[in-house]
């Protein structure tokens, strides 16, 4: 209690900006990150375009993510975080006029790249945005803060999702995602004035053994049921470090990073294939959409408050094992649809499973992790997590080609199953 009771004015006033900046990020969450691959769908994207929204920025987090970490030594982190994050989010600007300038087919590749190219400031930006939380933040408040920031991202996504749903029924397409991707602008802004606004505590951080366990991750782009596990900040630490260190695979690691792998890779599968299900199979309304991102959030909210005593009952292995396993039921769930009746209720139960397999996977991988090697551990995770995303986004549109998406959303929950079951051995 008593770095709580120290706790100074300038920590009081970057836990302002901190909640300010969370709860703006969840207004561009839920507007242009919630419905962009929705509208590239109703562009006519097919199930590998949307899968390349996802593949190509994990391909560039794989290719720069050590050379980010290593290139953020040292440096101001309350800077280059502030420019990092303005450069990143001057890509949902340029969505805006694209309707203006291009024919929909033309539009649906310039927002795969200008998304690609937006993931270099992503880079720095995600990895920064961690290692200046930690610098900020004492270890005795992080919890709390953590706490806060994942209840008020969940608000602001929750209510913002839904009412962009109603809105983009409303207007005539396209001008209704203008105003979307406007909304979403207007929240990137003030989210990046608020980091703009973070200092520096005159001593030093303390590293805990732990992650972070903040559903927010800018830098990153986020789709209703994705995932991205905190602990970046530890790519700034390796200092002595110029390639990954893959001899820790030769251990007991070797197979349980194994089982992450594939656990990404099988995750990932289906993500492509949901867009294009929601409007070409199920026929859905936008409202309906932004409905069943809503519940999405709000169960995440419920389930994650409740996280901390059902992994103190069970353990965190268990927690991950019993979420790992029902994740499989989202694409079963839609795969069975016919019509919203369902997709309500597949979305509800992905945001209490989402919760599950968010800490439950982190919070594992951080027990098997000896404290004193945090950094190259979490650069093979970071590796392990962003080939899984590349393999499975691009896996799943072949499986649709060749079966079709419904067969295919089965084939996803198969494997999503399959991936639990390997955690059952392995973690």
């Amino acid at each position: 209690m008593g770095e709580s009771k120290a706790l100074n004015s300038l920590s009081r006033a970057n836990f302002r900006h901190l909640y300010a900046d969370v709860f703006w990020y969840g207004v561009l969450a839920g507007s242009t990150m919630a419905f962009l691959a929705i509208y590239a769908t109703r562009l006519g994207a097919n199930s590998f375009q949307i899968s390349l929204l996802t593949a190509a920025p994990a391909l560039i987090n794989l290719l720069f993510s050590l050379p980010a970490g290593r290139w953020l030594e040292n440096r101001h982190f309350v800077r280059v975080t502030f420019w990092a994050a303005a450069w990143h989010r001057l890509g949902y600007l340029l969505l805006i006029p694209l309707p203006l300038l291009f024919t929909p087919t033309q539009e649906i590749w310039v927002i795969v790249l200008i998304t690609a190219i937006m993931t270099l400031p992503g880079v720095v930006l995600a990895i920064g945005f961690n290692a200046l939380f930690a610098e900020i933040t004492p270890p005795a408040w992080r919890g709390e803060v953590v706490g806060k920031r994942n209840a008020l991202l969940a608000v602001s996504m929750t209510t913002v999702s839904l009412s962009c749903g109603v809105l983009l029924d409303r207007i005539v397409f396209p001008l209704n995602y203008q105003i979307v991707f406007g909304i979403g602008v207007i929240g990137a802004l003030i989210s990046t004035y608020h980091v703009g606004r973070l200092r520096l505590r005159a001593e030093p951080a303390q590293y805990i053994g732990k992650p972070l366990l903040d559903f927010a991750l800018p830098g990153v782009m986020r789709f209703v049921d994705g995932f991205r596990a905190g602990g970046l900040r530890y790519l700034t630490r390796s200092r002595a470090r110029k390639a990954l260190p893959l001899h820790i695979l030769r251990g007991s690691f070797g197979p349980f990073m194994g089982a992450y792998f594939l656990f990404y890779m099988f995750q990932y599968f289906g993500l492509p294939l949901f867009p294009v299900w929601y409007v070409r199979g199920l026929h859905l309304e936008d409202w309906q959409i932004g409905l069943g991102s809503a519940l999405f959030h709000g169960a995440m909210l419920v389930a994650s408050l409740k996280l901390g005593s059902i992994s103190a009952r069970f353990g965190h292995r268990k927690v991950l094992v019993l979420g790992g396993l029902f994740f499989a039921s989202y694409p079963l769930l839609l795969g069975l649809a016919s019509d919203a009746k369902l997709y309500f209720i597949a979305t509800l139960t992905a945001g209490f499973n989402f919760s599950l397999v968010n800490g439950g996977l982190i919070n594992r991988l951080m027990e098997r992790i000896p404290p004193d090697d945090l950094p190259a551990h979490m650069a093979l995770h970071n590796l392990a997590l962003n080939l899984g995303i590349l393999l499975g986004s691009l896996s799943g549109p072949l499986a649709a080609e060749a079966l079709g998406v419904r067969e295919a959303l089965f084939l996803a929950a198969g494997l999503r199953l399959l991936g639990g079951i390997l955690l059952f051995f392995l973690a």
